[in-house]
């Protein structure tokens, strides 16, 4: 990466599009020039990058002109507007919302597991579901080695997944119930629909709406996802996925089935070798990997490995990342570092 880039970070005033900036600044990805958009109410505000004050931008068509790399965080409909044209003048876009990750045309892409997919965009890479991104990456080593014919995974997501508002209500749930009072929960499980529950000391097993066969729409990402990333949509896949009261970090207990006979050992060697994945397992001496420990971190940390008990080719892994970075901004600045050395080196 010789020349570096000028991006552009659309929802730099959100959770993900503040991370974007900072997984920029700690990766010293190789920036020519940094553009800060957002929307028209968050337009004027000044954002510090790197000890200097940037001020942010209204995103218009017109913000894309001078562009190589646009990273979108601002929603579904901002990048079904914008996007296209960010690619019009120039630029590719990484996007971080779902509204591209099922388009044919459009690479889902995860750096450690499917990095050859980036050279085929026509100008959009979508960055996967947060829940996706951490369960492939860890599972991808066990998977080329042996084979995986079945996933059933739990996840016990955290409340920024849902975003600031979100963590907001846990925290004001939270000190409501120790002061004695009911708390007043207007946006979980899902903002949008009438009934509503608090997070604060409980959990809730509905993350987006219900699809008609009485999966939820995260859940259904996870599937669909997961066959893409993989290109095998032979891969059985049964996931719940449950918001439980934390603020970062998501945890997934993961259960599979591999094709071919494993070594317990072998699986540990291969985790412990694979890009982006710590692992921490050594349950008699209480290290396993939890949702505090990987707030703030890049990597996807697992543990808990065991064979199932009754079932051959059965494995279970316990798989923790912070959703927030690789679930989100850190899969995205891999992804335009890729992108850059694929341009930096030439055909």
């Amino acid at each position: 990466m010789v020349q570096g880039a000028r991006v552009a970070v659309v929802g730099a005033t959100g959770a993900v599009g503040q991370a974007m900036i900072d997984t920029l600044m700690r990766r010293e990805f190789p920036l020519q020039s940094l553009k800060l958009l957002a929307s028209k109410r968050s337009a004027g505000t000044d954002v510090t990058v790197g000890g200097i004050a940037h001020r942010v931008e209204e995103a218009t068509p017109e913000s894309f002109a001078d562009i190589d790399i646009a990273l979108f965080s601002a929603g579904g409909d901002v990048s079904l507007a914008l996007a296209p044209e960010a690619v019009a003048r120039g630029a590719l876009v990484i996007d971080n919302t779902s509204a591209f990750r099922m388009h044919d045309e459009v690479p889902l892409v995860v750096p450690e597991v499917n990095p050859q997919e980036i050279a085929k965009h026509r100008g959009i890479i979508a960055n996967p579901n947060c829940s996706t991104i951490q369960m492939v990456v860890a599972l991808n080593p066990i998977y080329r080695k042996y084979g995986v014919r079945r996933i059933v995974v739990s996840t016990y997501q955290a409340a920024s997944g849902a975003g600031q508002r979100a963590i907001d209500e846990l925290q004001r749930g939270a000190a409501a119930m120790l002061a004695g009072e009911e708390p007043n929960p207007q946006l979980l499980p899902v903002a949008r629909l009438e009934r509503h529950y608090p997070l604060a000391f409980n959990v809730l097993p509905q993350i987006d709406v219900f699809e008609e066969n009485g999966f939820s729409r995260e859940e259904m990402k996870m599937v669909r996802e997961t066959h893409k990333i993989f290109s095998d949509d032979r891969i059985q896949i049964t996931p719940t996925a449950v918001r439980v009261p934390v603020v970062y970090g998501h945890a997934e207990a993961v259960y599979i089935e591999t094709e071919r006979p494993f070594a317990i050992a072998d699986v540990r060697r291969l985790l412990a070798q694979a890009p982006g994945v710590v692992l921490e397992d050594d349950p008699q001496r209480q290290v396993y990997p939890h949702p505090l420990r990987a707030a703030g971190q890049f990597p996807v940390f697992v543990g808990r490995l065991r064979e199932d008990l009754f079932v051959r080719n059965g494995l279970s892994l316990w798989i923790v990342a912070d959703n927030i970075l690789k679930g989100a901004a850190l899969n995205a600045v891999q992804i335009a570092e890729l992108w850059l050395r694929q341009e930096d080196s030439g055909p």
